[in-house]
């Protein structure tokens, strides 16, 4: 190798480095903002979580919600049960699934104004540092996003499994 594909070779190891670091930082505040978030809401952060998963995702059977969240069907229950007294989802019957006693579970979008207003800081933030990008440059961004995001979904599947 010469020195030049040497020095070409460092180069790209330690911007990998510092783009790992730097999203484990923003894993951490990332997880900061949620905890306050859930704080000012009254709701814990795996609450937190499967809410988002709903309002994505849903409606959602309890069964699919506990599979996308990695947590087991009974602590589901329970974290549904304190989603429904806060009032931010609903269960109902599920009228296509063949067991009539199947529910799905739904997110109230009245309530998505006071999650809004509590993440409003970080949406600005965020169109802001998008703005400094060019459309090439922001769909070079979210693809790596996407795929970090499903390297992710894999490695959690892998320990999960394993």
């Amino acid at each position: 190798m010469s020195s030049v594909e040497s020095a070409d070779a460092r180069r790209h190891r330690r911007t990998a480095v510092r783009i790992k670091e730097a999203m484990r930082e923003l894993s951490n505040q990332l997880a900061l903002l949620n905890h306050h978030v859930g704080v000012r809401l009254s709701l814990r952060d795996v609450d937190l979580d499967c809410l988002d998963l709903i309002a994505r995702h849903g409606p959602l059977s309890p069964g699919t919600l506990a599979r996308r969240a990695g947590l087991h069907p009974a602590t589901m229950t329970g974290i549904l049960d304190r989603l429904q007294r806060g009032g931010w989802i609903v269960r109902e019957r599920d009228p296509a699934a063949p067991d009539r006693r199947s529910v799905t579970v739904r997110a109230l979008r009245e309530r998505n104004g006071e999650l809004f207003r509590l993440y409003a800081g970080m949406n600005t933030a965020m169109d802001e540092i998008c703005a400094g990008y060019d459309e090439t440059q922001l769909e070079v961004i979210a693809d790596f996003l996407q795929r970090a995001g499903e390297a992710g979904r894999r490695a959690t599947d892998e320990l999960a499994d394993g």
